[in-house]
């Protein structure tokens, strides 16, 4: 029935957006973890640097990310054109491309809360760990990790919604290519430049907002599920 209300090139729009969606998810996490742990707890040369610059794909008009990416990592961009030279591997105007750019437009996204979930845990819990004989990995696994686990959820969900609905950064990056990088946004912005195709596009819209309604609400639903563990742990 599903499949009478959503057409062949919606389908592929809507798994090629969960797609990249989920890579960027994966990819982007045990690096927001690595990055939020060592913003909370460490003191480094260049922390202030890497704090001013976190929120900058945020503020920044989203093709410039999109274009200083195309630089980069371009066919005879300065990491692209080694990268195809030796690898073989070109993501400009390819699916791996969409990941990468909605990684790096809505990383601030999931950092944020990841680094907020490890400021908020007390130091003393995990110092009751250490003087029990459990070494740094295993606090960090076992104490810290847990603990932190609804701000990183809530990043990781954060991140997933905002690679549903990336597009100035990937349509100047990947381009706009059908069943390689159009994406749901990309897809609702091509309709829209075909006459009559404002009922598509709408139809598109009201896909997208489910999909993100969906990702949202499953998002609280698995934090309040998280939490009410952690709680039964602490009365425990």
């Amino acid at each position: 029935m599903i499949g009478d209300w959503i057409s062949s090139p919606e389908w592929q729009a809507l798994a090629l957006s969960a797609r990249v969606a989920v890579w960027c998810t994966l990819i982007g996490l045990p690096i927001a973890v690595t990055l939020g742990w060592l913003l909370a707890r460490k003191s480094f040369a260049g922390k202030k640097l890497v704090e001013a610059l976190l929120p900058l794909p945020m503020v920044l008009p989203p093709v410039v990310p999109g274009y200083i990416l195309l630089l980069l990592f371009g066919r005879y961009g300065w990491l692209g054109a080694p990268l195809y030279h030796y690898f073989g591997v070109s993501l400009a105007f390819h699916w791996s491309g969409a990941v990468l750019a909605s990684l790096v437009v809505g990383f601030p996204l999931l950092i944020q809360p990841v680094r907020l979930s490890f400021q908020l845990i007390d130091p003393r819990l995990e110092q009751a760990a250490r003087t029990l004989g459990a070494g740094p990995l295993k606090v960090f696994l076992t104490i810290t990790l847990p603990l932190a686990s609804p701000g990183i959820l809530a990043g990781a969900v954060l991140a997933f919604s905002r690679s549903l609905g990336e597009f100035g950064a990937t349509i100047t990056f990947v381009g706009n290519v059908a069943g390689e990088t159009r994406t749901l946004p990309l897809a609702i912005y091509s309709a829209i430049q075909q006459p009559g195709g404002e009922a598509m596009a709408m139809h598109l819209i009201v896909i997208s907002i489910a999909a993100s309604t969906i990702a949202l609400f499953l998002s609280q639903f698995l934090s309040r599920k998280l939490q009410t563990g952690l709680g039964y742990q602490d009365h425990a």
